[in-house]
């Protein structure tokens, strides 16, 4: 097994489609981390995954996972990774016993005992048709044959979108046993920010196919910060200190990338802590500056 870096290595990748292009992204995905891949419906989340399966060809760029270059190891590469979709990708006439059957076929480090325990765990059914089962019954039987093969990195699109709470809040739970082995590592594309709150360890913000911001959670969390001031007051704030600021009856909330800098320079100015979910809304109004 290689010994590498980062599980995901994107460099410069390109995409042009009519009326959107994925702009020449890059990030990395630390190895044995989870990384949150953030943006609106639209942003370049899903374009960016099918390039990452090689289901898109794209225009330019690398991408390396789990420390080979994809177009030369795909057949490899392929092997050890999993890719768990909104939208279940298996035939509806299928049965959970029926899917084991078939991927045993495919996958030379299949583990059975492992998928049907899995099944127990999320109280699957054997022997019952997919197309009885509730999304989020359809979104476990995804996860455990994700998880059933010796999969060594896991890319998730828009999985937990329209599950409710308490299954989430169970995927979760399976993600963070999951990367208790630190060779093991999540790429998690998603809009609901609350989710990566409580798990990722790095984000990456991408909008109309650009890479806004790319780092650590914690390092992210930290330095920005939710500044408020009054209308008047904030006539005195330099553009430059802030990312977009949101007009409102009551004045003015503006978030800035360094709230250190910003408590030495403006004494006095109300700046509390922000959330992944703050964060992306102000960075998407970037282009605008102020916005109501």
């Amino acid at each position: 097994m290689n010994n590498y870096e980062n599980a995901i290595e994107i460099k410069n990748l390109t995409k042009k489609y009519d009326g959107f292009t994925l702009d020449n992204i890059s990030f990395n995905v630390p190895r044995g981390s989870i990384m949150g891949f953030i943006g609106q419906n639209g942003a370049g989340k899903t374009t960016t995954i099918r390039a990452l399966l090689n289901i898109t060809k794209i225009d330019s760029g690398t991408i390396n996972m789990l420390g080979m270059d994809l177009y030369e190891n795909e057949y490899v590469i392929k092997e050890q990774i999993a890719a768990v979709f909104d939208e279940l990708p298996f035939y509806d006439g299928f049965t959970a016993k029926t899917l084991g059957i078939m991927f045993e076929g495919m996958y030379g480090g299949w583990n059975k005992e492992q998928y049907y325990a899995y099944l127990e765990r999320f109280n699957l059914p054997m022997k019952k048709k997919i197309s009885k089962f509730s999304k989020g019954m359809k979104m476990k039987l995804q996860i455990a044959t994700a998880l059933s093969h010796g999969a060594k990195l896991l890319i998730m699109d828009e999985a937990t979108t329209g599950l409710d709470p308490v299954v989430r809040n169970e995927i979760l739970d399976i993600f963070r046993e999951y990367l208790n082995d630190d060779t093991n590592s999540i790429l998690m594309s998603s809009h609901i920010t609350s989710d990566l709150d409580k798990i990722a360890d790095s984000v990456t913000f991408i909008d109309h196919g650009k890479i806004l911001l790319t780092g650590y959670k914690d390092e992210i969390l930290e330095s920005h910060g939710m500044a408020r001031c009054s209308r008047e007051d904030f006539k005195e704030i330099n553009p430059n200190d802030y990312i977009s600021a949101r007009m409102n009856d009551f004045g003015v909330d503006f978030l800035v990338p360094d709230k250190t800098a910003c408590k030495q320079k403006y004494s006095g100015l109300l700046i509390e802590n922000t959330n992944l979910e703050e964060i992306m809304l102000f960075y998407v109004n970037k282009e605008k500056k102020e916005w109501s």
